[in-house]
């Protein structure tokens, strides 16, 4: 009986070892498919404010990006380093009670004073303890303000939620947890008149830049993100 409970010890130990040394680790075959890691899970290198140099409010503990919890519109919104223009974009995520994020890409940060004035957002929200009342195209893995998710469910505040973006010339598609929630045509006829039935028509650049940053959002409230990683298509 004591045998059985030391190994039984033993075991869970390796495997909870085990899953710390996978978080933000590519393994062999992810670099050979090309992906790579956008954190390194220690520091925020390869990311700054958007529309500056550096970056200030974000922190990482025990293998984990926290954004600083007190975002506004023009808050501490963090972009890459780098840019791109078609891509797969894999990230896990959890959101506090009341909170609100997003994922950007194609941002540019050279023309406006706001990341989601020129960047199409992945909703991030705590969608069930949302103290108003939320428009479709504002629930988690939303297209934000443009595209509402079908067959969305999103995991308890305390657990992980892994979203896929991926966008391969005008084709979009937004995935939740193993399921395809969105899919839209950039610069498409729907896409057009979508643009102009919402808040985004009064910025000209929304949505124009075939290529541009990723973005992470400091909206409200605290959202931490982990085992970022992207390959080109």
């Amino acid at each position: 009986m004591k045998n059985n409970l030391l190994f039984l010890i033993l075991l869970l130990c390796f495997t909870s070892c085990a899953k710390k040394q996978t978080l933000n680790h590519l393994t062999k075959q992810e670099q050979k498919q090309g992906w790579e890691l956008l954190f390194d899970g220690k520091t925020t290198n390869g990311w700054r404010t958007y529309g500056k140099d550096d970056i200030s409010g974000w922190k990482v503990i025990d293998g984990v990006l926290y954004n600083s919890g007190k975002g506004s519109d023009h808050g501490g919104d963090i972009i890459t380093m780098k840019e791109y223009d078609n891509f797969e974009l894999y990230i896990e995520w959890r959101i506090d009670s009341k909170s609100n994020s997003g994922i950007f890409y194609h941002v540019n940060d050279k023309v406006e004073n706001a990341i989601y004035k020129t960047a199409p957002e992945y909703q991030l929200l705590d969608d069930k303890g949302w103290p108003t009342k939320l428009n479709a195209s504002q629930y988690t893995g939303a297209n934000y303000a443009m595209n509402p998710p079908t067959g969305a469910e999103v995991r308890p505040l305390h657990e992980f939620n892994n979203s896929r973006i991926i966008v391969n010339g005008p084709h979009v598609e937004h995935w939740l947890n193993g399921v395809k929630v969105v899919d839209y045509e950039l610069w498409s006829e729907s896409w057009e008149q979508n643009v102009k039935d919402c808040k985004w028509s009064k910025y000209p650049n929304y949505g124009r830049f075939k290529k541009g940053h990723i973005g992470l959002q400091d909206h409200g409230g605290s959202t931490r993100f982990r085992n970022i990683k992207i390959r080109r298509l």
